[in-house]
C-alpha cells in the first residue's frame, strides 16, 4: 500500500523558498559581475588607447619643438653668415685696384644683358671718378663684341652713399634696367647658393632621397 506524499510544513516550505531565491540571487549576481567585469575590461582598454594618442600627441610636439629650435638656430648661423658678407662688399670700395677691377666687370656685364647703344649708369657720388676711369675700357670690349660703340653716361642721379657700392644700369629711356649693385649681386649669391651654403654648414638631409 502506498503513502501519500506528506505536505510540506512552514519551515520546510521557507527552507524551499529560500533555496530559490538564494539561486535566483546567485545567477543574477554572476550576470552583474560579468557585466561590470566587461565594462571595466572596456573602459580600461579605452583609457589605454587615449593614453597611447596622448603619448604619440606628446612625441610628435616634441619632435616637431626640436626641429623647429634646429630650423631656427640654423637660420640665425645664416643670417650671420649673410651679415658678415654684407659687411664685406661694403668694405671692398676700400681697396682702389681691387673696386676699379670689379666696377669695369660690373658694367660690361650690366651693358651686354641691355645691348643698347645709348646706356645710362647710376653710381655713388663718390665712385664717379672710378667708373669715368674705365668707360673706354668697357666700350672698347663691348664694340669689339657686338661691332658698335656704345654712349655710356654716368647719371647725376646717383646712388646712396651709404650703399656698397656697384652701379645700375638702364637703356630704352630708363626703361630697362640692370642692377649690377653690389648688394644685389649678393641678394643674387645669397639665392642661388643658400641650398650648397646649407648642406655646407649643416650637411644633407636625412629625408633626402635624391641629389643632384
Amino acid at each position: 500500500m502506498s503513502t501519500a506524499a506528506r505536505p510540506l510544513n512552514d519551515d520546510e516550505v521557507f527552507s524551499e523558498m529560500k533555496k530559490m531565491a538564494d539561486e535566483e540571487f546567485n545567477i543574477e549576481k554572476a550576470k552583474i559581475v560579468r557585466q561590470e567585469s566587461l565594462n571595466i575590461d572596456s573602459v580600461f582598454e579605452r583609457k589605454i588607447k587615449q593614453a597611447e594618442v596622448q603619448k604619440r600627441i606628446a612625441q610628435s610636439n616634441h619632435v616637431n619643438k626640436a626641429r623647429l629650435k634646429i630650423l631656427q638656430e640654423r637660420q640665425v648661423v645664416l643670417d650671420d653668415l649673410f651679415e658678415e658678407a654684407n659687411k664685406l662688399i661694403h668694405e671692398l670700395s676700400n681697396d682702389s685696384d681691387r673696386y676699379t677691377t670689379l666696377m669695369e666687370g660690373l658694367i660690361l656685364q650690366g651693358a651686354f644683358s641691355l645691348m643698347e647703344k645709348k646706356i645710362n649708369i647710376r653710381c655713388r657720388e663718390q665712385d664717379v671718378e672710378i667708373v669715368q676711369s674705365v668707360l673706354d675700357n668697357v666700350a672698347d670690349k663691348y664694340e669689339e663684341s657686338l661691332k658698335f660703340r656704345p654712349t655710356l653716361n654716368i647719371s647725376d642721379d646717383y646712388l646712396p652713399a651709404s650703399s656698397a657700392g656697384g652701379v645700375i644700369l638702364s637703356g630704352l629711356e630708363d626703361r630697362i634696367t640692370v642692377d649690377n649693385t653690389l648688394s644685389a649681386r649678393l641678394d643674387i649669391a645669397k639665392d642661388e647658393m643658400l641650398p650648397q651654403i646649407r648642406v655646407a654648414l649643416f650637411g644633407h638631409s636625412a629625408s633626402r632621397a635624391f641629389f643632384n
